[in-house]
């Protein structure tokens, strides 16, 4: 059985399944996602998980992609399509499609991609059973500017900020105070 994926208005074989390559997600990071877990073919914590979306879309200033009961018709419409009783349902929303420029498009579409799929119950129970090894990290997200990765959320959210202040640009101060690049220019 192939897995079916939910892309922005139609639902398509995961294999085929794909955004336009000027989507903000694939070009910046310029997204947010959640993932819920499905057991007994119910969404775990669904207003919890939902709630979060609402506010990370919120906190970056993009809109829901549609309203909320059809986004949950989706969700389960997707968990239905791939037989999944026992799993985890992704779901992730973008700014949308628009040339590749750091401040915020105008008129752009949220985009929305869902998938879901099993997951191996055996491997599940073992861990809950006897439990799993862990190791701590420090905190590195934002923090690793010397990789120019396409996680670009922090600099586009800066030159939005310049944009609005009327200015062209925002330099990037770390903690010693020295200017590290601009948010879309090297300094």
């Amino acid at each position: 059985m192939s897995r079916i994926a939910y892309v922005n208005g139609h639902y398509v074989r995961h294999a085929e399944a794909g955004v336009h390559i000027e989507d903000r997600g694939y070009q910046f990071a310029d997204g947010v996602y959640e993932v819920c877990g499905v057991r007994g073919g119910k969404l775990m914590d669904e207003t919890l998980h939902l709630e979060r979306l609402q506010r990370s879309l919120h906190e970056l200033r993009m809109e829901m992609p549609m309203p909320l009961p059809a986004l949950k018709h989706i969700l389960r419409e997707t968990l239905r399509r791939n037989h999944v009783l026992n799993g985890m349902v992704y779901c992730q929303v973008t700014r949308g499609v628009a040339p590749r420029d750091h401040p915020f498009p105008e008129n752009a579409r949220p985009s929305l991609v869902v998938t879901a799929k099993r997951l191996n119950e055996t491997r599940i129970a073992v861990a809950v059973t006897h439990g799993v090894e862990v190791v701590t990290m420090p905190d590195q997200r934002w923090a690793r500017r010397d990789i120019k990765s396409i996680a670009l959320l922090p600099n586009i959210l800066a030159k939005q900020s310049a944009r609005e202040a009327g200015a062209y640009e925002a330099w990037l101060v770390d903690e010693e105070g020295f200017v590290t690049e601009g948010s879309s220019t090297n300094a």
